[in-house]
Formats: C-alpha cells, structure tokens, sequence
C-alpha cells in the first residue's frame, strides 16, 4: 500500500493589515424562529459598514397574545447567544406586537439578564420614536395580525399618548402569512387607512414587508409614513451614534429621536 507523504502546514509569510469587522458598530438582532423576513429587511436598510449578528427566540404560531406572552420567557437564553465573548453595542428584539404584549420594560429587563450593559430597542419603542421625530400625534395603523394583537399594538400606542384615526388590520395568524403579504398589498392599505386628521401612518410587524414601500406610499399621501423595521433601524443607528445618511426608506432618517442614548432603550 502505497505511502503518503505527510505535508506539514506552513505559516503564511505575509504582511497585511487587519480589516476590522463592522467598524460601524455591531448589532444584535433577537428574531423570532418563524420571522422569515427581518433580517433581509434591516439588511436592507443598514449601511454596509454595520453589522447585524441574529439569534431566534422559540416561539409558536398562530400568533395569539398568549403566545406572544410566552415567548419573552426565551429572551435571557437567546441574548446569550450573540456573539459570546465579543458582544454587540445594541440588541434588537425583532417583534412588534410581543412587545406590546409584554411592554417594552419586560422586553429590555429579560434582556438586560445577559446583557446588562448593553443598549436595547423594539419595533414599539423605536416607532413611538419615531412618530414624535416626525412631528407626529395622531396617526392611523396598519396591522397583519388577528384582531385582538392588533389592539394590544394600538393600546400601547394610545398608552403613550397617541391618538389612533383609524385601524385596518388584515387578520393574519401565522408569520409565513405575513411575510407573503406583497408590498403593493400594504400600500393599498396604507392609502386606504390614511385621513386628512392622521399626521402619519405606521405599519406595524417586523414579519412584514413594508420597508420597500415606504418612499412610495410617502409620495402618494404626502406625509411620513413609519414602519416597524425602518424604526428599528433609525433607532438603532442613533443608539450607536451613527451619523452617515441613510438614504431610499423614508423621510425619518432625515429626523433625529427627540430623545437619544442609552436612556431611551430601557
């Protein structure tokens, strides 16, 4: 049997400069296991030279408040996973409506378990941000989910301080089914949800895909229109002090937060 020559590894010999990962800044992303859209939205939306590292969060469909409530359980274990041992500057958990559900407090407490240091956002908080960068008080609501979540997600919006024109939601239990629902489909719906009273439209789900619309449905309605993940992203951005422009999702990333920092996120 014929012998085979063993070939020791060798170093490489040459001289190069480290080229930094994500010198933008790095950001966590807490997905839900049946999202099957957020991490190609905020892709989308992010500068190249931010970093988005994603884990996923157990959860169950349909998409009850109950499960909605249960699922936050999972968030400790998950926030663990982003990149141990190097971290991320802000943590992102990726789900409109489990916030409400859980109150964006609860959200950030059970990630603050693991990481205590770290700054956190939710499509809720980050569009309550949003809106009132934009000058915006009463405002009109789009939703994918049943009924009863998309008044858990109007509830949080009134509760601080909203007024809701009107509410159109499209009934949906699962998030393949959001996921499926074509962007035309949502600016449809923003058109037909928009009044003259509404100062703004927010359209709420991470699962959905209603970033790609935004500059449209903004140039048909002639006022801002804010969506959970190009809020997420604004959020974001202005947690890490990032100041390039961010340039075809919107007239938002021309405002800044009313309030900015750490201080925002808990």
């Amino acid at each position: 049997m014929p012998v085979t020559p063993v070939v020791a590894p060798e170093m490489v010999d040459l001289a190069f400069r480290p080229d930094p990962v994500a010198p933008g800044g790095r950001i966590g992303l807490i997905t839900l296991a049946t999202d099957f859209n957020s991490e190609d939205d905020l892709r989308r939306i992010l500068p190249g030279d931010v970093g988005l590292f994603t884990t996923r969060i157990e959860n169950a469909n349909p998409v009850t408040v109950d499960h909605l409530r249960a699922m936050a359980d999972d968030l400790p274990r998950a926030a663990r996973t982003l990149l141990p041992g190097y971290g991320v500057d802000v943590v992102i958990f990726g789900c409109t409506s489990g916030t409400a559900v859980n109150g964006s407090a609860r959200i950030a407490g059970l990630i603050g378990q693991s990481l205590p240091d770290c700054a956190v956002t939710n499509p809720l908080l980050a569009s309550q941000l949003a809106l009132r960068a934009v000058g915006a008080r009463k405002i009109a609501l789009v939703a994918p989910y049943i009924p009863a979540v998309t008044q858990s997600v109007a509830d949080g919006m009134t509760a601080d301080g909203f007024a809701i024109t009107r509410i159109l939601t499209f009934g949906l239990e699962t998030d393949p089914d959001m996921t499926a629902l074509p962007p035309d489909a949502l600016l449809a719906a923003v058109l037909q949800a928009n009044s003259d009273d509404a100062d703004a439209v927010f359209v709420s789900c991470t699962a959905i895909r209603a970033a790609e619309m935004v500059e449209r449905a903004e140039r048909l309605i002639g006022k801002p229109v804010i969506t959970s993940n190009q809020a997420l992203v604004w959020h974001a951005l202005h947690l890490l002090a990032f100041d390039k422009p961010v340039t075809g999702f919107g007239r938002l990333f021309d405002h800044a937060p009313e309030t900015s920092g750490r201080a925002s996120s808990r």
